[in-house]
């Protein structure tokens, strides 16, 4: 993975903007814009949230956390699973998760009673784990 300057670079580069646009932008030095990506700084979660707003990526991106830059689009779920409270509310918590944002990812040419029956194999699982370790 990558780390905060890394990506930080390669955001302005995508954008076609340089240190001092961004350091504009943002209202900073752009001495803080080349600390930040040298790594000699690292910014505070304000300044990470408002990166992360600027370039429309997700903070966890921003740091490395995570590979995907945006958070997947999860209505498609939310809108088959609203007739099963308990399914929504289960699926509501694990979309948080980023080993199963890939599922949101992938659910675009997938019926909504499929889709059910995936969180309901997953809430299975789930289930079975906490029991096995509670």
């Amino acid at each position: 993975m990558s780390n905060l300057g890394e990506r930080l670079k390669e955001l302005r580069h995508i954008r076609g903007i340089t240190q001092r646009d961004l350091a504009r932008d943002l209202g900073v030095a752009p001495a803080t814009i080349a600390q930040y990506e040298t790594g000699k700084r690292m910014p505070d979660v304000t300044t990470l949230d408002t990166l992360a707003g600027y370039f429309n990526v997700t903070v966890d991106y921003l740091i490395g956390r995570s590979d995907y830059p945006h958070l997947p689009d999860t209505s498609k779920i939310d809108g088959a699973l609203e007739a099963d409270p308990e399914l929504l509310e289960f699926w509501n918590q694990l979309k948080k998760r980023e080993d199963l944002q890939l599922l949101a990812r992938q659910v675009k040419d997938i019926a909504p009673e499929d889709i059910r029956k995936i969180i309901r194999v997953i809430k299975a699982i789930e289930d079975e784990e906490e029991r096995e370790d509670g």
